[in-house]
């Protein structure tokens, strides 16, 4: 199964190393953003990093953990022009973005497709409200109302999402991997 990571903050970089340390060996990843100190306390990034490429930034530090994984990094902005090409060979993504309608132009441009996990109220520090949605080809997970502009991003919640999220990629990795082995 080729997993595709349409931003790599806090979402997406903790997916991604949730992903390679279960075993997954191949994954593509996206984001134009450079790492900024405000990142550290939730992204998979460190002091030393601040500045470069995200996506080259998480390449060299999964590349640490298994250093065998093949990972395809892309510095660009995803918009509905280049969406459909960047993920033609992806089976399933992983919607990392920061902003509401960068998440809508994913979810409506690939959505239909392909298999688009997506995270929605990240913010604040309450575990009990998060829950997943099943949307025909997509799975959200947060609790869908805490939005980043009314509350702090805290490590705790946002790495729980992500978390929830990769069991969710891990099954259908699973399911995948059944559905091709039988054929």
């Amino acid at each position: 199964m080729n997993i595709g990571i349409a931003g790599v903050g806090g979402i997406g970089s903790n997916v991604a190393v949730n992903l390679v340390r279960s075993g997954v060996d191949t994954l593509k990843i996206v984001d134009f953003d450079r790492v900024e100190l405000s990142n550290l306390n939730r992204q998979f990034y460190f002091f030393d990093q601040i500045g470069r490429l995200k996506v080259e930034a998480l390449s060299d530090n999964l590349q640490r953990i298994r250093p065998e994984l093949r990972i395809e990094a892309l510095p660009e902005r995803i918009d509905h022009t280049n969406c459909r090409a960047i993920f033609a060979d992806c089976d399933l993504i992983v919607e990392g973005f920061d902003r509401q309608w960068d998440k809508k132009m994913l979810l409506e441009t690939l959505g239909t497709d392909l298999i688009v996990v997506s995270a929605c109220g990240i913010a604040g520090s309450d575990l009990d409200a998060i829950r997943t949605r099943r949307l025909g080809n997509c799975c959200i997970v947060g609790d869908f109302t805490t939005d980043c502009a009314d509350a702090p991003l805290f490590a705790h919640k946002v790495t729980t999402i992500a978390n929830h999220m990769s069991a969710f990629i891990l099954h259908q990795r699973g399911k995948f991997h059944e559905t091709k082995n039988a054929q």
